[in-house]
């Protein structure tokens, strides 16, 4: 029997499929940016400098960012299912022999760790492309935004599981726990998660790329311009109460920690805004101006008022990361079905190439001028966002 794209969308089993992709999204973040969290272990098991170590924290990002396009071109080609569940399968193995395979080379192993992190790219080129096919566009910001929770959830797992287990087990035997994770989705996408319905491929004819007739790229510039507002919150936040507000770590760490929450709730409210009024780009332009207003208020408070930097620090935190899934959305649905693999691959490319500038461009601005002057330029960034968003250009999606 044939299944159409509306009984698809309308079948409650996308809520499964939504389910298993941000556990596989929450299971691939938990490796690519759990490493971190195992650096004392490393420096302690293996005697290695900070320079040497943050050669093992980036070869899983490093590996991610070459294959993203890839991996999503295949996605395209041959499906969300295949392509996330081979991904997360072999990756799991590849896991697997960092956490119980012999650790004599340490040029081996930042080797392996680059190819889990190429293999776990996978999901991140497919998952968003497959909740996009699942559900009806008025439910596709909610859809997304949901889907967005997961990167703090696999660091919130990561948080909580690696650092104990690397003090007990060791740093390497500590991966197997998102290993495990990695092989249960991979599992679980195979068995539960088919690909959505698209329209016949068109025999004998090119598939027209979708960036000569939509602003796609201008999107892809918005949205990384809005990462250099939420790094500079998430990752300067702790060390600036603890130094500058003289908080005590714990209490820091639990104040980002439940930011880090609130923001998640956040990436689904504004989805749902983007589906009640129609339009991605609107709200994402909007929060962008309020990011520029958080940014500037915190650069005041560092100067004059304190409690209104903390404040800053708290909106910001839920601010700052509202947009992401709207970007994702908008991206694939301008992409089109045949396309928004490849899309996709490229918007996660250029995001996760400046969220690795911005910590550092912002780091040294700080350690010179302070942090009202660092956060006073980084508001420049959502400044050039609001001009950038191409709200005049977004068109309904064909889709």
């Amino acid at each position: 029997m044939t299944v159409t794209t509306a009984e698809h969308t309308r079948s409650r089993r996308r809520w499964v499929v939504l389910a298993i992709g941000v556990l596989a999204q929450s299971s691939a973040c938990s490796f690519v940016y759990g490493i971190p969290f195992l650096v004392p272990q490393l420096r302690d098991t293996f005697g290695l400098s900070l320079a040497a170590v943050g050669v093992y924290v980036a070869a899983p990002t490093t590996g991610l960012l070459l294959t993203l396009v890839a991996w999503g071109a295949a996605a395209d080609r041959f499906g969300e299912r295949r392509v996330m569940a081979l991904g997360l399968g072999l990756g799991s193995l590849a896991m697997g022999w960092v956490a119980f395979g012999p650790h004599g080379d340490g040029a081996g192993v930042v080797v392996l760790l680059g190819l889990v992190g190429a293999l776990s790219a996978s999901v991140w080129a497919a998952s968003g492309r497959m909740v996009m096919g699942w559900f009806p566009r008025t439910e596709r910001g909610v859809a997304m935004g949901i889907r967005q929770t997961a990167q703090p959830l696999g660091v919130g797992v990561a948080g909580l599981v690696l650092p104990t287990l690397g003090q007990h087990l060791g740093p390497f035997t500590a991966l197997a726990v998102p290993g495990v994770l990695c092989l249960v989705a991979a599992v679980l996408i195979a068995t539960l998660a088919p690909d959505p319905p698209r329209e016949p491929r068109p025999e004998g004819v090119p598939v027209r790329s979708p960036y000569a007739g939509t602003p796609l790229w201008r999107v892809h510039l918005s949205s990384a311009l809005l990462v250099v507002p939420q790094f500079a919150i998430a990752v300067f936040s702790t060390e600036y109460l603890v130094r500058q507000q003289h908080w005590s770590i714990a209490a820091a760490g639990a104040f980002v920690a439940i930011m880090q929450v609130v923001g998640a709730a956040g990436r689904i409210g504004a989805g749902w805004w983007s589906d009640r009024v129609g339009s991605r780009m609107r709200p994402m332009r909007q929060l962008a101006a309020a990011a520029v207003l958080v940014l500037l208020a915190f650069a005041l408070g560092d100067l004059v008022a304190p409690w209104l930097a903390v404040a800053a620090l708290a909106v910001g935190a839920v601010v700052s990361v509202a947009d992401n899934g709207l970007g994702y959305t908008a991206v694939a649905e301008m992409a089109g079905s045949w396309w928004s693999g490849r899309a996709l691959g490229i918007q996660n490319t250029g995001q996760n190439i400046v969220s690795a500038a911005a910590p550092v461009a912002l780091g040294a601005i700080i350690g010179v001028a302070g942090y009202a002057a660092g956060f006073a330029l980084a508001a420049l960034a959502p400044v050039v966002a609001i001009a950038t968003t191409p709200v005049r250009g977004e068109r309904p999606p064909s889709w």
